[in-house]
């Protein structure tokens, strides 16, 4: 089974039209028919039911196509393996997922400068950053600390180096900027990171005779975000994140009255001679603005 006979069969199934699929392969109704013909010739079998419109795939074909997606998936990403210069690996960057949203952009730019090797950013909860790390499914971690709240417990398996500051604010849409008795607000999960610190370090800091209401829960803080900025209530988010929301007034930053926090970035890697990627580590690590946290 050919990548494009693929692609031909899934444009059919998502376009909903003869018509539309050709569009989407990107040549004319005509000659895309006398593709799906010669398909159907080179593999013996009929797929499609032609005698209605608009043109459909086949009951018995149509259970098939979770498959025929994984498939095509599986050799776009052979083919471009392939085409990375006879084998040359990427690098894997596994990072927490505020962090993927906020702070991987300027990360890959850094590792991709002059480079012809991918980057793949894997996210993940904090956890999971490191045991991706230990099992050699990433190569570079990047992760959040807060000493003393939710410290990066780490072995001498890992080395580290500082990436820069991160605060994590409470903020809200300036409907909810007054405070009233009962603030709703959007809580994380108390299994994941943000979970963990909002349950032993912020929520127990509230100011008496504020009651906070939980309204909802996520373990997103994309999520979080985008309640924040319907109403819905306070969130705490990374300050990056929330940077051009507070800019443009779509958000506010309800710090002091409610508390914040300040947490640390660190790359990791594993440990040792053969810890490899030293060119890339030693960039981020060199560079001012990431050390500093301006670049970020």
């Amino acid at each position: 089974m050919r990548l494009e006979w693929l692609d031909d069969i899934l444009a059919v199934a998502d376009a909903g039209s003869l018509a539309r699929a050709a569009a989407l392969r990107h040549v004319s109704q005509s000659a895309f028919t006398r593709r799906l013909r010669a398909i159907e010739a080179a593999l013996g079998v009929a797929l499609f039911e032609r005698r209605r419109k608009p043109l459909t795939l086949l009951p018995e074909l149509a259970q098939h196509l979770p498959a025929m997606r994984s498939l095509a998936a599986q050799l776009r990403q052979l083919r471009e393996g392939l085409a990375q210069g006879g084998g040359l690996r990427g690098l894997t960057l596994a990072c927490q997922h505020a962090i993927t949203t906020t702070h991987s952009p300027a990360i890959v730019a850094a590792l991709t400068e002059g480079q012809s090797r991918p980057v793949r950013v894997r996210s993940e909860n904090r956890e999971e950053c490191l045991l991706r790390l230990l099992a050699g499914e990433a190569d570079l971690a990047v992760v959040y600390d807060v000493p003393g709240i939710a410290p990066l417990s780490i072995s001498g398996a890992f080395e580290r180096v500082p990436l820069g500051p991160e605060r994590l604010l409470p903020v809200a849409a300036p409907t909810l900027a007054g405070l009233p008795d009962e603030l709703p607000y959007v809580g994380y999960p108390g299994d994941v990171f943000l979970g963990q610190v909002m349950d032993r370090a912020l929520l127990p800091r509230i100011a008496p005779g504020l009651r906070l209401r939980r309204c909802a829960e996520t373990a997103l803080t994309l999520a979080a975000h985008e309640y924040a900025r319907r109403g819905i209530g306070v969130a705490w988010l990374p300050q990056a994140m929330a940077r051009a929301d507070l800019d443009a007034g779509r958000l506010v930053s309800l710090a002091p009255r409610l508390p914040a926090l300040d947490m640390e970035l660190w790359m990791l890697r594993l440990a040792g001679p053969g810890a490899g990627w030293e060119e890339d580590w030693r960039r981020l690590a060199d560079m001012p603005g990431l050390a500093q946290g301006t670049g970020l």
